[in-house]
């Protein structure tokens, strides 16, 4: 049975109170024992898309970094770009929606790096044994680092029920092209209205089965291996984003690239998840809705899977509030009640029960309060 920390915060706590949980919660889940003198250790966080205030603030990520390098590691804070037109889709703009959230060094005391480079094309490949993956795709940064921690702000997702630690690893550090193979099993089509003819998706494809059409470029379904990489090289948007998929395959797939990260990092790996702010939907929304249920605290543990499974729990747990569904009401819930499952529909259970059966982690836990 994996050991659970959790620091109660009340609607009314201070940034002081904050700070103190991360402090207390740092030292009594031995976050400690997955650093070694040297290590690169990347602090892996979501920096909010932008208008969505609801990302983990940069002074409480700043002070986990911290804790971290006072074990003489080399500290920075990251994260991989998105397959999504916005403001994190490439690492131009994806550094400066971080700076105009604060994730700046002067203020931070740390650098920022995006993790798979200017494009998203700077990535490794992992080998697993997966039912839906043989190879995954994983941002370089990320690789190439000797220990992690991971800093979640948990919240829901309308195809994985919740957004926790586990997706915050496995869709959050993956490349743009590895994204874009979690999200879909559909091959992408290029927009013949959009297409401006630059041919970049062409050059960028590893099976050349992209071909110019006349008016547009084409792909050829009966070549392409959807790897998404004609995906990331459309700076135009013309190669449409598919999201089509069924969540318990969704589920599986971003499991899988979790699973192989971790075996990567191989037990050096930390795990705290922000249970405030507790919105319907993931950060990468351009708003940020009303918490479905009040403030409840920190959690910590070196097992991810027991750190989702005891946050869902306690979140289900709580009273429910009015929150918003992309501006439609939700009636607030009762306690007990399954929250994400109502507002979603989705078994968000699949997700914990995959990554038990890979190893990834136990969904027993002991939860211990911390004061």
């Amino acid at each position: 049975m994996s050991k659970v920390y959790f620091y109660a915060l009340n609607q009314g706590h201070t940034r002081d109170d904050v700070l103190s949980g991360i402090e207390k919660l740092f030292r009594e889940a031995n976050f400690s024992s997955v650093l070694k003198k040297n290590d690169f250790t990347a602090v892996k966080v979501h920096f909010g898309e932008r208008e969505n205030k609801n990302y983990v603030q940069p002074e409480f990520v700043s002070r986990i970094a911290e804790l971290a390098s006072d074990k003489n590691v080399k500290c920075f804070i990251t994260d991989a770009n998105t397959i999504y037109r916005g403001g994190r889709s490439n690492a131009v703009d994806h550094l400066l929606t971080a700076y105009d959230h604060g994730f700046i060094y002067s203020g931070t005391g740390f650098p920022v790096l995006i993790s798979d480079g200017l494009s998203g094309k700077d990535y490794r490949e992992i080998s697993i044994n997966g039912q839906h993956f043989n190879k995954i795709k994983v941002s370089s940064a990320a690789v190439d680092s000797d220990s992690m921690i991971v800093v979640t702000h948990f919240k829901g997702h309308m195809l994985a029920g919740f957004g926790g630690a586990l997706k915050n690893v496995g869709m959050g550090l993956a490349s743009r092209s590895g994204k874009q193979e979690q999200h879909s099993d559909v091959k992408p089509t290029i927009s013949e209205k959009m297409c401006i003819r630059c041919f970049q998706c062409i050059s960028a494809c590893p099976v050349d089965a992209i071909v110019d059409n006349g008016d547009s470029a084409r792909v050829r379904h009966d070549i392409c291996i959807g790897c998404g990489e004609c995906t990331v090289a459309c700076r135009i948007g013309a190669i449409e984003v598919r999201w089509r998929t069924d969540n318990l395959t969704f589920q599986e797939k971003m499991i899988e690239y979790t699973y192989g990260i971790l075996s990567h990092f191989r037990g050096k790996a930390a795990y705290m998840n922000f249970l405030t702010d507790i919105s319907p939907h993931c950060d990468c929304m351009e708003s940020d809705d009303p918490p479905v249920v009040g403030d409840i605290g920190l959690l910590a543990s070196l097992d991810p899977v027991a750190l989702d499974r005891a946050s869902i729990d306690m979140v289900n747990a709580s009273e429910g509030r009015t929150s918003s569904n992309f501006g439609e009401k939700i009636n607030a819930m009762e306690k007990g009640d399954d929250k994400f499952r109502k507002i979603h529909g989705v078994n968000w259970d699949h997700q914990l029960k995959y990554a038990e059966r890979l190893g990834v982690g136990s969904n027993e836990y002991e939860l211990i309060e911390i004061r």
